[in-house]
């Protein structure tokens, strides 16, 4: 009896916390079908009055002022012997000093790492890197040419063309993954690794294709 009154005390806690959660989400997913459905509103006008600007690319002639923020760091570019491709970079703090190197994650560019790149400048040679087929780096075409190996491969021929042989390698996303591979298949080459929201590649092998796998091993 003692144990079904204390039962029927918990129920008003917990009915109250049931009906605020519902209220919250109710009142989360209202916001968003309303906000949708203006913007739909928007883009069903424009296409009215301009179909044929509503969906034209606009080429940007300047870039953004921030993109050239002297405080962030100087932009380089290095072109990798095997591969030909040419990657750009925006490098902060001095030259000789222990370098960190910044993968960014999708679908992003450099400018992730603004933060970091005037955080540890004074204490590392910070260089936040444009990925094969983002921002100012080389874009190859084919899907062949963005197979796990061949990321794997840009960090460490970057690495040996920045004239390093180690460095601090931080990932975010995307960029984490290739982090984790790199530090699986060349371990001698990262004194630190850093990884932001991915898990260990160890996670999805069960998932992925076997060229996955044998990148992983």
């Amino acid at each position: 009896m003692a144990r079904l009154i204390d039962y029927l005390l918990l129920i008003p806690g917990r009915l109250m916390v049931t009906i605020r959660a519902v209220l919250f989400w109710a009142l989360v997913y209202s916001y968003c079908g309303i906000y949708a459905c203006i913007e739909l509103l928007k883009l069903l006008l424009s296409i009215g009055r301009r179909p044929g600007k509503t969906f034209q690319r606009i080429p940007r002639e300047n870039p953004p002022a921030c993109l050239n923020d002297p405080s962030l760091g100087t932009h380089c570019y290095v072109r990798i012997k095997d591969s030909g491709l040419r990657f750009h970079y925006v490098a902060a703090g001095e030259r000789g000093k222990p370098l960190m190197l910044l993968l960014h994650g999708f679908p992003e560019f450099w400018y992730s790492w603004r933060h970091q790149l005037r955080e540890f400048k004074s204490e590392y040679r910070v260089v936040a890197l444009d990925l094969r087929g983002y921002g100012e780096t080389d874009a190859p075409f084919h899907q062949e040419n963005y197979k796990l190996d061949c990321l794997i491969t840009d960090i460490k021929d970057i690495l040996e063309s920045l004239g390093y042989s180690k460095c601090v390698l931080i990932g975010h996303d995307w960029g984490g993954m290739i982090a984790w591979l790199v530090a699986i298949c060349y371990p001698e080459m990262v004194t630190k690794l850093i990884v932001v929201n991915f898990p260990h590649p160890s996670v999805f092998t069960g998932e992925w294709d076997t060229s996955v796998d044998e990148a992983l091993f």
